[in-house]
């Protein structure tokens, strides 16, 4: 029988996993499903890092299943399998086995590893006394090239349904040193930090390609080689192409940190003056607006904020929202732009 990763409904954040992790994984074995450059892979190792367990990490698309069982040895009269170094280090201490890519296994690759999984055990040899074993891989429909899984191999393991949060990740970049224009920019746009995995073989945003941007930008920035040209073509190059463009256009105006969206409503004078950072700025507060985040203003700010602005900013701002606005009080700055528009 054969089943996939088809339907979770419950998902854990990466910190999240990271502390069931190191709870219990030296009992229970973990495969972390998620789409792909979420960062996987490095909250394990950090997770081991923490936990001062030495990572040995195996990827499950370059491994036969030899690679896992072992070779034969003839001892006296019988035959022993040896196991490889990686999986059973001579020194029996503990470590954190790390199964990259397992659902990408072929089936007898994947076949090699139950008795690891679930005994922590190769042939007649068990894996030191508090060893990890944490298996992560992407899922069906992630198109990256993942096979069905067997039965038996799941019911061996704890699956934990991976989700980004935009906090957790925020909080790491910085300690990461992520570039400040990055991190403004997804605390901005949460939705750009993670885009569905799209149908063409193109790049996409994803955590991982933000960091590597971020590396990326830093280098050519040290080398002398950062201009515009450059970082349109490593954002392009990584980027989801919508956000690849938002991202280089705001750099190239200079809006620098974004301040929380509310400063802006408060005071309007902190609206960037360059026509595509105030678009963009301006998109975001009527996003803020539409998730009832600005719900704690009083009439005479939302007032104040919108009269401000240009006619054809307000009508940008408005449009399909006018109920919205007017929950806010901001029936005197809308009867306003009426008799403007009315007049015109």
């Amino acid at each position: 029988m054969q089943t996939g990763q088809s339907v979770f409904n419950e998902v854990v954040t990466l910190q999240q996993a990271k502390k069931l992790i190191q709870c219990m994984a030296h009992e229970q074995s973990f495969l972390l499903l998620s789409a792909p450059g979420m960062g996987k892979s490095e909250m394990v190792y950090e997770a081991a890092r923490e936990a001062g367990l030495p990572c040995r990490s195996l990827l499950g698309t370059q491994i036969a299943p030899e690679d896992v069982s072992g070779i034969p040895r003839i001892i006296g009269e019988r035959s022993v399998f040896c196991p490889p170094r990686i999986l059973l280090p001579e020194r029996p201490e503990p470590f954190c086995l790390f199964l990259d890519e397992l659902p990408a296994c072929a089936p007898d690759v994947q076949k090699a590893f139950y008795s690891l999984l679930l005994e922590r055990r190769l042939g007649e040899h068990a894996l030191p006394k508090g060893t990890w074993v944490v298996a992560a891989g992407n899922r069906l429909q992630d198109r990256a090239l993942v096979r069905a899984m067997s039965s038996a191999l799941i019911n061996r393991v704890t699956i934990l349904q991976l989700r980004v949060d935009i906090e957790e990740w925020l909080a790491w970049a910085q300690r990461s040193r992520v570039r400040s224009e990055i991190r403004s920019f997804i605390a901005t746009i949460p939705d750009a930090l993670m885009r569905p995995v799209p149908a063409d073989p193109v790049p996409f945003s994803t955590p991982r390609a933000w960091t590597l941007l971020s590396r990326a930008l830093d280098m050519a920035e040290k080398s002398g080689l950062l201009s515009n040209e450059t970082r349109r073509a490593l954002a392009f190059g990584r980027l989801s192409p919508e956000d690849a463009a938002m991202f280089c256009a705001l750099a190239e105006e200079a809006i620098g940190a974004v301040r929380p969206l509310a400063d802006y409503i408060r005071d309007p004078g902190l609206l960037p003056q360059g026509e595509t950072a105030r678009w963009f700025i301006l998109d975001c507060i009527r996003q803020f607006v539409r998730d009832g985040r600005a719900d704690g203003f009083n009439p005479r700010t939302i007032n104040r904020f919108l009269r401000s602005l240009s006619t054809e900013h307000q009508l940008i701002l408005l449009t399909d929202m006018v109920e919205k606005w007017g929950s806010l009080g901001a029936d005197r700055a809308m009867y306003d732009l009426l008799r403007k528009v009315a007049a015109a």
